[in-house]
């Protein structure tokens, strides 16, 4: 990431950049990015190259297809969400039901610190079960705990210099022993789970009264049989499902931990938070989403933690499908393009002194939320992130029922702790922590 910042100063805002033998335009800053995502972004609608996805997902699936492909599936896929409840109060429920067995979780276990990463993958994992399977795991699962582990253990080796490796000479790396070619094996337990799953939903389907994801693909497959053209096969139905499942674990429960480490490390912060939510909900009844407009500050902090972790910093890459030009450069039919997040969260123009977290930059002078127009954490144009509501409802209630239960405190004096990312690559994670949750007194 350094390197691509030093390549934009001397070059500008659009240059060319080589990974590997693949040219990749780089395009750096928000007006930048703007201009390419929002402004002209039918020309810039593809899935650029992703030579770990593709070998991953056979170029299947609602992250990796182009064209009509991805528009069908991604009106589909949308819609569906939405009547299962993404973004609206009526997805409280499950969401908030995961929160009360995160608070028991942690209760019983007295106080003793703990590294929460397995339970809050657990947790946010359940909630995408929810939603696409209709299914909920219970955190001491043998089984299921062992399935999320090396899916997590893989997006860890994708975000590596191995990864990375492979993303930039697929051909030859395919081929070389290491720690990459372990990607591969790690999710296969993941593709079995939900392959079984489908044959499940098959075996006890009633078209009239659908309960998740799963039915609702079932039920479209079978509207379109006939179709030879039809978008809605067996192969995007199983690599859309568990691309979905994926990203939606592994961003959530990331930025949740990020959270609760930046908390840790400032514990002010914690208490205002703290006070907010006492004040605005109390202790005896759950936060609700509707609670988020009455607690600016609180809303502030999670502005401050998504763009603080900036959790994908790379983004995905895009293929230009419609020749254009812009910017003062020419984009040709068939190029990648890369917009980092991290560029646009991380510019002093818009976030002064943009590596401090400082939860205060979202607010205005009379304690107001602020909105800022560089505030993408989960992109923009048409191809941005498709769960973003159901990411922002699900941090704002986990984090809220926790400093509404618990008081958070770290074995490590809170001026040692490292809130630098452990890995700068596809993903940025939190180092490992321990984390003591003790109950808060009424």
């Amino acid at each position: 990431m350094l390197l691509h910042l030093q390549i934009s100063k001397k070059y500008g805002p659009v240059c060319t950049v080589y990974f590997g033998l693949r040219p990749t335009v780089v395009v750096t800053g928000y007006e930048a990015l703007k201009e390419v995502f929002t402004d002209c972004g039918d020309a810039f609608l593809n899935r650029g190259a992703m030579p770990v996805f593709d070998r991953l997902f056979k170029y299947g699936g609602l992250s990796y297809v182009n064209g009509d492909p991805w528009k069908q599936l991604r009106q589909f896929s949308l819609q569906t969400l939405k009547d299962f409840g993404m973004g609206k109060k009526s997805l409280e429920d499950p969401i908030l039901e995961e929160a009360h067995h995160i608070v028991e979780h942690f209760r019983s276990l007295n106080k003793e610190p703990v590294e929460p990463s397995t339970t809050l993958i657990c947790a946010s994992s359940n909630i995408l079960a929810n939603i696409l399977m209709g299914s909920r795991y219970d955190y001491n699962n043998k089984k299921w705990l062992e399935i999320l582990q090396k899916s997590h253990e893989a997006f860890h080796i994708h975000s590596s210099v191995w990864g990375q490796l492979y993303d930039m000479y697929p051909s030859i790396m395919q081929y070389i022993p290491g720690p990459h070619q372990r990607m591969f094996v790690l999710l296969q337990d993941l593709k079995e789970m939900v392959r079984e799953s489908i044959k499940n939903h098959k075996d006890t389907l009633d078209p009239a009264c659908p309960r998740d994801y799963i039915d609702c693909f079932l039920i479209r497959m079978e509207q379109e049989k006939h179709n030879p053209s039809t978008h809605f096969s067996m192969k995007n139905f199983y690599t859309t499902a568990i691309s979905l499942f994926v990203a939606g674990t592994e961003t959530v429960s990331t930025t949740v931990r990020h959270g609760l480490l930046l908390l840790l490390k400032h514990p002010n912060v914690k208490l205002k938070v703290q006070e907010e939510i006492d004040q605005v909900i109390g202790r005896l009844r759950a936060p609700g989403s509707q609670d988020r407009e009455s607690m600016p500050y609180t809303d502030a902090v999670i502005h401050e933690i998504h763009r603080y972790a900036d959790v994908l910093p790379m983004n995905l890459p895009h293929e230009v499908c419609i020749p254009l030009r812009t910017l003062s450069f020419t984009f040709w039919k068939g190029t990648d393009v890369l917009a980092p997040l991290s560029f646009v969260l991380r510019d002093p123009k818009y976030f002064p002194e943009p590596f401090t977290f400082t939860p205060e930059r979202f607010l205005d002078e009379n304690g107001r939320l602020k909105k800022n127009e560089a505030f993408l954490v989960f992109s923009a144009g048409k191809r941005m992130c498709l769960g973003d509501g159901l990411a922002r409802q699900e941090i704002f209630l986990t984090l809220t029922t926790l400093l509404q239960n618990f008081d958070i405190s770290s074995p490590v004096d809170f001026k040692e702790l490292d809130i630098s990312p452990q890995m700068v690559g596809f993903s940025n994670f939190p180092r490992p922590f321990k984390i003591s949750f003790v109950s808060r007194r009424l």
